[in-house]
């Protein structure tokens, strides 16, 4: 038998993730985000970047997670990003760079607490944020291409860390 929203047996966990959209603007986009940061336990949800109108394809994409995941809008994201820092989280971007490796590769100590930055739907993480952080991440990729959808990368950079800290733990 299949089981639905009622009759699973996961159990609720919040890790000490905070996810910071860098310009992430598509609604349908965003509300993904808010299902994804449901799904993996995350503490809180930042959407940098101009103001976003959380209209239909938002509502539609979200399942009603806005009501369950912590969120602000801020147009200061690197600002945000700086006062993380200062409060000892690891800020990690998930960017394909130079200096970048594999998220399968990082490794992160038992009380980490975690500032995953992901990018806009063209440019990615913006420079001036890229230099702030601990680390840049990518997602190895086998195919032509180099890039995925910016929900589908941060599902598959959130199951990584998640996996990460519960095994810490």
């Amino acid at each position: 038998m299949q089981l639905n929203h009622y009759t699973t047996t996961f159990s609720k966990h919040t890790f000490p993730i905070i996810l910071i959209s860098d310009n992430v603007s598509h609604a349908a986009n965003i509300g993904s985000l808010f299902r994804t940061a449901d799904a993996f336990g995350v503490q809180h949800l930042i959407l940098g970047g101009n103001p976003i109108e959380l209209g239909r394809k938002f509502t539609k994409t979200s399942r009603a997670t806005e009501h369950s995941v912590s969120f602000e809008q801020t147009e200061t994201t690197l600002e945000k990003i700086r006062e993380l820092k200062s409060q000892n989280y690891t800020l990690i971007a998930l960017e394909i760079t130079e200096k970048s490796r594999p998220i399968s590769e990082l490794e992160l100590p038992n009380d980490s607490k975690i500032g995953f930055i992901i990018g806009d739907e063209k440019h990615g993480v913006s420079a001036p944020i890229l230099e702030v952080c601990d680390h840049n991440v990518h997602i190895e990729m086998y195919g032509q291409n180099s890039s995925m959808n910016v929900v589908q990368a941060t599902s598959i950079g959130l199951y990584e860390l998640t996996k990460k800290l519960a095994l810490n733990s």
